[in-house]
């Protein structure tokens, strides 16, 4: 083993960081910053510029060790939460060469007990000995397989092969749980488009006797064609894409039993086409408790099925809105001998955990923040441990309660917190960063007291010179309190004045201003500081962590409120004597597509160009889910529709407009930036459209620094 101490991490960290700009003094690195390249602010931030830290954490089990990567993640690396040596268990290549595989990293480490952990390459699964770094390979998965979901303690590998289910057991044996011929069918993905919080689609039992898949019926949905100029001729790719108004999924839920080698099927229980949701096990492995979810989605059951039948047992309880409900938190079981749960709901305007028995009775309300609970992690010493903003919605922290409802904070210090809990419940790893903290690796007692301080990260981009970013509020129309970002450039007179690129999202489940590092901004904006612009943002009403009164004002009407508070934030910049109020810009993505559109042709006048990356340009085209969810159907609101339509608005444009979209977006299909561009001509109005071809809905790898090229070019050419 190789070993060294956390100490010289971080003075190496330091001094290489500081020896990039040679041997200068510091009045001259001072004077004489990097350059920070576009090239570099778009592919490097969590690259050549991420801080050091303790990447991938994880403690040992039943001890007071905990492993973490190197940051090429070649290497698998220890140490003890009051130790100051590092050692190295085995490396990417000592892997390969004891196991003849052909792992890249050692990132899916998973520890089995003290001396034995798990290693993954999405096809083969190993068990390696951590003192002699030499194992065995368990599992095998067939080609083409994804969505792998391993079981620790019966070591089985559920997984999908297209639209079916397999089980790779014991001495290699192949299972297949599915066997859909029928194309429409879909058995262990995610489903509903991955809304109510769903990112997986295989949800093993606790002892792994049992798996549950999800499994939708796409027969009534409609099919949206993409098209593929790799071949010659190019060839049409039919995708299912529920529009809004239009046919959806009928979700079902399947529970393979591995001893019986049978399965059993369950459905919703108030609505053919209303959403399964937030699928849990109970302890006793008998019963899956789900939330069911109309597809008007004001109403929400929270329905238990007994896992042996498939046979509804009970509704444990309801909720219902006058706007909508939203469940995205399975329930949390945090006794193994109760089915007792722990369920998060909004229902009193911020999320918050409520205790149940199993016959659906409230025991008791664990917390009351006026503020959002984020999730809960686990259940150690008598506590749930959860993440909550705390009072500052921009932070991220994490507090504990007891079942009796006592609470307490573990972590102080403002920022964004990631926290990792030992076996015992002894240690706490506690990663955070904030507006002036790039990242601290730091090891926490049960009360929150420092015991050891691992990392202290030097910002690597402290050498780069870049400008000052300012974080602020103003006050919406209502009062209400907005947060803002601004960036200025490193060389900012207050006596000049400066053009504005406005950045905006604005919709539900984003929030662009957090207290991290670089408090949430992507470094182009940074990038765009340096060529004499401010970049400013605001978080509207609706954006997200807020609450139900911010969050829902958005209610059948998306882009108005969203509007007023981005106008609110032009007001504000017009005020500052600095900004160059004739030469302002705005640019988004997305939601942010739809907003840039809608401030052109709403507050016509205002912007001198815009730039809009895959808009939702009509609210009918977008998919079931989501836009139900905030706009109802169509039928039942036609002026809404209308209204945030930006073809109703179209003949307002003035300003000059750059419409950008990846010709295979399986998101917000091509047909809105088409039906768009297609009314512009109708009106004989001009504008600009960039399509990225074979991109989906956000344009990576190598050709987003060609997207950031276009976007802020653009800008920069028509801006003048």
């Amino acid at each position: 083993m190789v070993r060294f101490t956390l100490s010289l991490i971080v003075a190496v960290v330091s001094f290489s960081a500081s020896a990039q700009v040679g041997s200068a003094s510091a009045e001259a690195r001072r004077i004489m910053p990097r350059e920070l390249t576009l090239s570099d602010a778009v592919m490097q931030k969590y690259r050549k510029f991420r801080p050091e830290g303790l990447y991938s954490f994880q403690w040992i089990p039943n001890s007071s060790d905990y492993t973490y990567m190197s940051s090429d993640y070649q290497s698998l690396l220890t140490s003890s939460a009051k130790g100051k040596t590092v050692d190295t268990i085995c490396t990417v290549e000592s892997v390969n060469a004891s196991l003849n595989a052909k792992l890249y990293h050692l990132n899916t480490t998973l520890w089995k007990n003290k001396h034995e952990f798990w290693v993954n390459d999405g096809s083969n699964y190993y068990c390696l000995d951590s003192r002699t770094c030499k194992g065995r390979r368990i599992r095998s998965l067939r080609e083409g397989a994804e969505n792998a979901k391993f079981h620790t303690a019966t070591e089985n590998v559920a997984y999908t092969i297209e639209n079916n289910v397999y089980i790779s057991g014991a001495n290699q044996q192949s299972i297949a749980v599915t066997k859909h011929k029928d194309n429409n069918v879909v058995a262990g993905a995610a489903f509903a488009r991955q809304e109510f919080g769903i990112t997986e689609g295989l949800f093993w039992s606790n002892d792994g006797s049992k798996l549950a898949f999800y499994e939708k019926d796409e027969s009534n949905v409609g099919e949206y064609p993409i098209v593929d100029i790799s071949e010659t001729p190019a060839v049409v790719r039919m995708i299912k894409y529920p529009m809004a108004g239009q046919g959806s999924e009928i979700a079902s839920v399947g529970i393979y039993d591995l001893e019986a080698q049978a399965t059993v099927y369950f459905k919703a229980q108030n609505g053919q086409e209303n959403y399964l949701t937030n699928l849990a096990w109970t302890p006793d492995n008998k019963y899956v408790v789900i939330a069911e979810v109309n597809r008007g989605q004001d109403h929400v059951w929270v329905n238990v099925f007994d896992a042996e039948s498939g046979r509804f047992v009970k509704t444990l309880f309801e909720e219902t809105s006058t706007t909508w409900t939203e469940p995205e938190h399975p329930a949390f079981f945090p006794l193994e001998e109760s089915n007792n749960f722990v369920w998060i709901s909004e229902r009193d305007g911020f999320n918050n955990l409520y205790y149940y028995d199993f016959d659906g009775n409230l025991i008791r309300q664990l917390t009351d923040h006026k503020y959002v609970v984020k999730d809960i992690m686990e259940f150690k010493n008598n506590q749930v441990y959860y993440t909550t903003t705390g009072q500052d919605p921009t932070q991220t922290h994490v507090f504990s309660v007891s079942l009796n409802g006592k609470r307490k904070i573990l972590t102080r210090a403002t920022g964004t917190h990631q926290v990792h809990i030992s076996d015992n419940g002894k240690y706490f790893h506690n990663q955070f960063s904030s507006h002036t903290i790039a990242s601290n690796d730091w090891i926490l007692d049960g009360r929150g007291k420092i015991v050891s301080k691992k990392i202290e990260a030097y910002d690597k981009l402290r050498s780069y010179g870049l400008g000052r970013t300012e974080i602020g509020s103003i006050a919406a129309q209502d009062g209400t309190k907005l947060i803002t970002r601004m960036i200025k450039p490193s060389n900012f007179d207050p006596n000049k004045k400066y053009p504005v690129l406005i950045y905006v999202y604005g919709g539900p489940h984003a929030q662009l201003i957090t207290d991290s590092w670089t408090s949430g901004a992507s470094l182009w904006m940074h990038w765009m500081a340096q060529q004499g612009y401010i970049v400013f943002t605001v978080d509207n009403r609706g954006s997200a962590n807020r609450g139900v009164a911010f969050e829902s004002q958005i209610h059948r009407q998306l882009g108005r409120v969203e509007m007023e508070d981005q106008m609110s934030g032009v007001a504000y910049l017009k005020s500052l004597p600095y900004v160059d109020s004739d030469r302002l810009a705005v640019h988004g993505w997305s939601f942010g597509g739809f907003m840039t559109c809608s401030l052109l042709l709403q507050h016509a006048g205002t912007f001198q160009v815009g730039v809009a990356g895959g808009p939702v340009t009509d609210w009918k085209y977008y998919e079931v889910m989501y836009g139900e969810r905030y706009m109802d159907q169509p039928s039942e609101n036609k002026d809404g529709y209308e209204q945030t339509s930006l073809m109703t608005h179209a003949e307002n444009l003035k300003d000059d407009l750059l419409l950008i979209h990846g010709t295979s977006d399986p998101t917000v299909v091509m047909q809105h930036n088409h039906v768009l561009v297609k009314k512009f001509v109708d009106l004989g109005l001009q504008v600009d459209f960039f399509p990225y071809p074979m991109h989906e809905h956000n344009v990576r790898g190598k050709d987003r620094v060609h997207l950031m090229e276009k976007v802020l070019s653009y800008i920069l050419e028509k801006n003048i």
